[in-house]
């Protein structure tokens, strides 16, 4: 399916009356999980209100440890301090990686903004090398848009 289609669909997820807010998130990263062939790993990391910490929220993929990940730990506790997508071409060369399983290769974080503020992010993992384009960027920032209307 095409991100054009996608974007349909997360507006319709979005938009349900019917479901809660965690409900619609895990329908999300069902709908990108089973639609976009290099996301093996779709997943929400959210702010532990003050504190310097995410904590994990909705996902689909294989089950992980990474449940409290500190600012500035790992892709996703980097994105949380930079407020800046970060695309990782090849994990293994990344110094601040923190390894969720071997057969991950490549990752995507985008920051989730609500009235400005970095309340957390959506993580991609990926089997393959340096799957994710700009496409993926603007596609996740375009997400993320939809996905703050829920706060």
């Amino acid at each position: 399916m095409s991100f054009s289609k996608l974007q349909h669909e997360i507006i319709q997820i979005v938009s349900q009356k019917d479901k809660t807010r965690d409900e619609k998130l895990l329908e999300i990263c069902q709908l990108l999980n089973q639609n976009i062939a290099h996301y093996n790993w779709v997943g929400f990391y959210f702010r532990n209100g003050q504190k310097e910490e995410l904590l994990l929220g909705p996902y689909v993929g294989a089950p992980t440890d990474h449940t409290v990940i500190p600012f500035g730990k790992g892709i996703c506790g980097q994105v949380a301090v930079s407020n800046q997508n970060f695309v990782v071409p090849d994990v293994s060369l990344q110094d601040n990686y923190i390894a969720c399983s071997f057969t991950v290769k490549s990752e995507i974080v985008v920051p989730l903004f609500v009235n400005g503020q970095n309340i957390g992010q959506i993580d991609i993992d990926s089997h393959e090398l340096d799957p994710f384009t700009e496409q993926d960027e603007r596609f996740l920032e375009f997400v993320n848009q939809q996905v703050s209307t829920l706060f």
